[in-house]
């Protein structure tokens, strides 16, 4: 193995003869790395390889089969996990606090001791002087610390990631399980470990809290060991790359696309000496076989036989299916126009989603929903798709042949089929010969294509409701977070068919490697309004960056948040016109205490229906899974709305 030479670099975590077996097979042997200060790695392999067991080795959570992980005394590690155990018994803030539980423990030493010095008056004393010093010490290493800074860090890194103010005295447990990973992570950013440990941080983050994060494992973390299926979001971090294959693993002193090329090189140079290799066994093996039973070659042929034995195989690292293509099977031309909204209006209840949406989508254009959760971009393909009810004209134009796909696609499959069997019902002609081609490439390769559907996960089930989807004849998709579960060499395989695609595509997604490269035009949803961008995704990035919109609506909503200064300068008015924001405030309030209690209601029966289908007596009854999305999407609605409100309210209340 490779190790960094750089002598000044702090050796954070060391690695030695590092193996895993499972049920006798291994993950991989023989392992021997180390982990430095300043080190931003990206933990690379295909799913199964290990990647996440490694982490959890690496972090002390999981012991090894066989070698050491060194982690010097004083030397700390965070690790945030894909799936944790959440508290639900404190506020946003509170919950955040936590994470400076020790700068809290050391200010109440702090305070302690000045008590006393403040009531001694032996001045001279030994033991007075020695507590004096004391006293400094702590005091000096409390503010090292920053702790003055300590809530201003807390706002900083909870709006980082998406947070409103207004949600920092929220109870956790009125968030979703994505939003409230977002606390988890924030604890264990404020915390700043020596090594950072993240599995899939990225999961349940909006393009601008990924772009975030990027800035501050860039500017503020130490160590990193991070896996994500984000690939520009790892290429922006990393300046190293791990790569679990064939049982090995391999350490790349580059970022990750630079391992992309370097690994290619390799596995060429690997795939020359084995071919060379086989064709050396071959000529040892036709050469046993003509002369076996020679008694003028024996010697040959022995020495023959023992250089076979000899022989180490050569290994090749594992192909994945990037090179894969798959194309779309013909369909119907459509109309020039596909979609055209008029003044589209969406509201639930007092809270309105969007308003004035008109936009037009052209045959054979890709295009990109983006914004933050929760500001109608699902709302919006909901209303294309009719199933919802809205204001103002939506036209689908002729000869349109949806195909969609949301979460709720995966519930829908036939749970009495196998992978295989679902995928051989929609494929047609010479697809057929390449199914189980096709089922490696979104990971569902060898005894995972005769699984039945009833037994797979969520994750799965989506998986291979986007295959069905890929091989059906339609000529508008519209693709509703498409690469949630899917990994690099799948996202790989999906973006090309997309690109490939003869239609036109829509696309919801906070991916901006999948997206760059495949739309021409960005819709950007936020604050009740569509706005469109033309150019690619990383075009729409810039022009946010240049025009500061964020910044820019911050700005306007203090603006309008403000009274009129000749309004305010006016006794005459200033009596009437606080009682009537009094009345205001307390409507504003308790619509949002109302819209809280039926969140709270929901989730609660959410968790309840989560623990029914968990049980596998009831993973095919329809009627809770019915009731199970129906609740979901209202949770939804629920929770745009009481965002609204709560902005309102924040407004009212300033």
């Amino acid at each position: 193995m490779c190790y960094l030479c750089n002598s000044i670099e702090k050796e954070m975590v060391s690695v030695e003869g590092l193996s895993v077996e499972f049920s006798a097979k291994p993950l991989f042997a023989d392992a021997s790395f180390v982990v430095n200060d300043r080190d931003r790695i990206a933990l690379v392999g295909k799913n199964g390889a290990g990647k996440s067991t490694l982490l959890k080795i690496l972090c002390g959570m999981q012991q090894p089969t066989h070698g050491t992980v060194s982690v010097p005394s004083d030397t700390t590690i965070g690790y945030l996990p894909q799936v944790m155990i959440l508290q639900d018994d404190t506020t946003v803030r509170e919950e955040a606090q936590k994470a400076f539980s020790h700068v809290h423990e050391l200010k109440e030493r702090i305070d302690r001791m000045n008590e006393k010095l403040a009531e001694r008056t032996d001045y001279e004393s030994e033991d007075y002087l020695a507590l004096v010093e004391r006293f400094t010490q702590e005091h000096d290493r409390y503010m090292m610390m920053g702790a003055d800074n300590c809530e201003a860090e807390i706002e900083r890194t909870l709006m980082g990631l998406g947070f409103l103010r207004t949600d920092f005295d929220r109870p956790t447990n009125e968030f979703s399980g994505g939003w409230r990973m977002r606390i988890e992570l924030a604890k264990i950013l404020l915390q700043k470990p020596d090594v950072l440990l993240l599995d899939e941080p990225t999961n349940h983050l909006d393009i601008e809290s990924i772009q975030w994060l990027e800035q501050f494992l860039a500017q503020s973390a130490k160590a990193v060991v991070l896996v994500s299926h984000d690939r520009a979001f790892i290429n922006n971090v990393s300046n190293r790359t791990l790569e679990i294959s064939c049982g090995r693993i391999i350490d790349y002193k580059v970022k990750y696309d630079e391992y992309v090329v370097l690994r290619k090189e390799r596995r060429e140079q690997q795939q020359r000496a084995y071919e060379n290799q086989q064709k050396e066994v071959a000529d040892m093996k036709d050469f046993i076989e003509r002369f076996r039973y020679k008694a003028t070659k024996a010697v040959q042929v022995q020495q023959k036989i023992k250089q076979l034995e000899k022989i180490v195989p050569i290994e090749v690292d594992e192909v994945d299916n990037t090179a894969m293509h798959l194309k779309f099977p013909p369909c119907l031309r459509s109309g020039d126009y596909p979609i055209i909204c008029e003044d589209v209006r969406k509201d639930y209840g007092a809270h309105t989603v969007f308003e004035h949406v008109t936009l037009t989508i052209k045959r054979g254009e890709k295009v990109a929903f983006v914004g933050k959760n929760g500001e109608g971009k699902s709302t919006l393909v909901k209303c294309i798709m009719n199933e919802i009810p809205f204001d103002g004209n939506l036209k689908i134009g002729h000869n349109i042949q949806i195909g969609y796909f949301a979460q709720n696609q995966a519930q829908l499959l036939d749970e009495s089929l196998t992978v295989f069997q679902t995928i051989d019902d929609v494929a047609k002609g010479d697809i057929r010969l390449r199914i189980n081609d096709i089922l490696g490439a979104f990971m569902f390769g060898g005894e995972a294509s005769d699984k039945k559907v009833k037994v797979l996960s969520g994750g799965e089930r989506s998986r291979l409701a986007m295959i069905r989807l890929l091989l059906e004849p339609v000529n508008l998709l519209i693709l509703d977070e498409p690469t949630n579960h899917l990994d690099m060499p799948s996202k790989d395989v999906l973006k090309e068919a997309i690109k490939a695609f003869d239609g036109t595509a829509i696309i919801v997604s906070h991916d901006r490697e999948f997206l760059d490269g495949l739309v021409t035009k960005v819709y950007e949803f936020g604050g009740g309004k569509v706005k469109e961008h033309l150019g690619g995704i990383y075009d729409f990035l810039q022009s946010r960056q240049i025009s500061e919109l964020s910044e820019l609506q911050r700005t306007q909503r203090t603006q309008s948040s403000q009274s009129s200064p000749s309004t305010q300068s006016s006794p005459k008015n200033n009596y009437a016109e606080h009682k009537e924001k009094q009345k205001r405030l307390r409507k504003a309030e308790r619509a949002v205490e109302d819209s809280e209690r039926k969140i709270s209601d929901m989730e609660r029966r959410l968790k309840e229906l989560d623990v029914l289908l968990m049980d596998p007596k009831n993973a095919s009854d329809m009627e809770l899974v019915t009731e199970y999305t129906s609740v979901k999407r209202a949770l939804d609605e629920e929770v745009e709305r009481w965002e609204k409100l709560s902005e309102e309210y924040e407004q009212l209340n300033q």
